[in-house]
């Protein structure tokens, strides 16, 4: 069985033999049983089930995948919607902040975020800084 989690709609990869028991956040379409939820594929018993996977917020060296919202001369604004492999609900996205100086290492007083970046743009990138409430 994968440890890897599913989407909703996704195959669920079952063992050799006869059809598991359905539990939780499973159904059964086309002969193809098919995950209801985001979670891990697990037995309870003889029964398979999906154990939810529950997101966590962004925190330094996370990796996030976002979409830009907005920019601005100094900054593009993301809505993050994936935390270390994990989609968030809907609704639920957190906001980023790509500055300037973060863009690349070298000649950082020389980039344009204008040039970088595009609304609706979908970024991947790592956390450097955790939020400060």
């Amino acid at each position: 069985m994968s440890s890897d989690f599913l989407l909703p709609g996704q195959p669920v990869p079952l063992p050799k033999g006869p059809l598991p028991q359905l539990g939780n956040g499973l159904y059964l379409k086309d002969s193809q049983v098919r995950a209801s939820l985001v979670g891990v594929p697990h037995y309870q018993g003889s029964t398979l089930a999906i154990a939810r996977v529950r997101p966590h917020p962004p925190a330094p060296n996370s990796v996030v995948l976002g979409t830009v919202t907005r920019l601005s001369p100094v900054q593009a604004l993301l809505s993050i919607s994936v935390v270390d492999g994990i989609p968030l609900p809907p609704g639920e996205e957190f906001t980023g902040v790509i500055r300037s100086q973060d863009v690349r290492a070298t000649e950082k007083d020389k980039v344009k975020i204008g040039d970088c970046f595009r609304g609706g743009d979908v970024v991947r990138g790592v956390v450097v800084r955790a939020p400060s409430f």
